[in-house]
């Protein structure tokens, strides 16, 4: 449960545990300490539920259990959905694409496949909405393309991306189609293998499941590279011994996930960019909010500084972000507003409001209350 002391608007960077994932875990945390790779009673334990926690899994996603990996968390996911990809196609070809506002899990892994092993990048650019144009992926797409990566959903601003007519177009080009979907999962329908796409990247603290485990689908017959060495485990493709405890939990907060509709928080999002406008005429809402994930707001206010409106709702017993939380205390502007064409001094005041569960109409009278007091110490450009 969230601490009644504080209202938490930060869903987007990290969830609660919910009681079913706790209640998976608890088992291999009190007794069952088996390593899934032993022989014995204790490892055949272990490896059962791992086993199990796999089925689950890709009953989940619709997805065969050998087409899942599991992983250290949405970072290793995505690190190894790219550059384990575009190495294992890279006798193919070496163009990879991705686009302008992906989490840097994603565009660093990019960056190092460009400056270290010779693969040639296209950077696909959005619309003021955050949206990634097809169009613009057919135009960004050669001979020697092998890999394309776009999210499902943005972090910072929600905007929601066409995945399943990008990989309608890869797939007609015999390109691989990965997604982030790291922060879409349990809020928007995810089913890889009704959409078309090749792989894609889950990270079970942003469904309300443990820190510290993730998971990569890679649709059968797609050759993948492991990114590091050690181990056969998960069929040799990620070396390591499997995070029992954090496995079994992340499949019960993924079933539990896919049985709670996220939209039903669109209506307390727009109470609080109601107050917020409202209170502050000069707010500017980024993103569109018929694109973008349910619980998710990005509010600029132009003239404010960013982090000392943070510190400001921090004060107030509030918990917001303004943006990735990754990227907490850079005094850079976010580069996913830069690439909606948000200029950069407004950029540098926006606040990303994101709710979940236990989001209720009293904490978003509290917030717009604890506004109120912050605005006043802000130098606001209309003020």
């Amino acid at each position: 449960m969230v601490d009644l002391g504080m209202v938490y608007l930060d869903y987007n960077a990290t969830t609660p545990l919910c009681p079913e994932a706790k209640e998976a875990m608890l088992p291999f945390l009190e007794g069952r300490f088996g390593n899934p790779s032993s022989v014995h009673a204790e490892g055949r334990i272990a490896r059962a539920a791992v086993d199990d926690a796999r089925d689950r899994l890709a009953a989940v996603l619709g997805v065969k259990p050998h087409e899942i990996i599991f992983t250290g968390g949405g970072t290793e996911s995505c690190n190894l959905g790219v550059i384990g990809i575009a190495r294992a196609h890279a006798p193919r070809g070496k163009h990879i694409i991705t686009s302008a506002i992906e989490h840097h899990a994603v565009l660093h892994a990019f960056e190092y496949l460009k400056h270290f092993e010779a693969f040639e990048v296209s950077i696909l650019p959005v619309n003021p909405a955050g949206i990634v144009e097809p169009e613009s992926l057919k135009n960004a797409i050669r001979p020697d393309t092998t890999l394309v990566s776009v999210m499902h959903a943005n972090n910072e601003a929600g905007a929601i991306q066409p995945v399943r007519e990008f990989a309608s177009i890869c797939e007609r080009h015999g390109i691989v189609f990965h997604t982030d979907a790291v922060q879409s999962f349990g809020k928007i329908p995810l089913q890889p293998g009704e959409d078309g796409i090749s792989a894609a990247s889950i990270a079970a603290h942003k469904f309300y499941g443990p820190k510290g485990v993730g998971a990569l689908f890679v649709s059968e017959g797609v050759a993948i590279s492991r990114t590091s060495h050690g181990g056969a485990h998960e069929n040799t493709r990620r070396p390591g011994t499997e995070n029992v405890a954090g496995i079994a939990g992340m499949a019960a907060a993924a079933e539990s996930a896919v049985s709670h509709d996220c939209s039903k928080l669109r209506p307390l999002r727009e109470m609080l960019w109601d107050g917020i406008a409202g209170a502050c005429p000069e707010a500017v809402r980024n993103g569109d909010p018929g694109l973008c994930l349910a619980n998710t707001l990005n509010v600029s206010f132009p003239g404010a500084d960013g982090e000392s409106l943070l510190m400001g709702f921090d004060l107030e017993g509030i918990c917001v972000s303004s943006g990735s939380a990754c990227m907490v205390g850079s005094v850079q502007p976010s580069h996913v507003l830069i690439a909606m064409r948000v200029p950069s001094p407004i950029a540098l005041s926006s606040v990303r409001f994101s709710l979940g569960r236990e989001t209720a109409a009293s904490d978003i009278r509290l917030t717009l209350r604890a506004l109120e007091r912050v605005l006043e110490l802000q130098p606001l450009a209309a003020r």
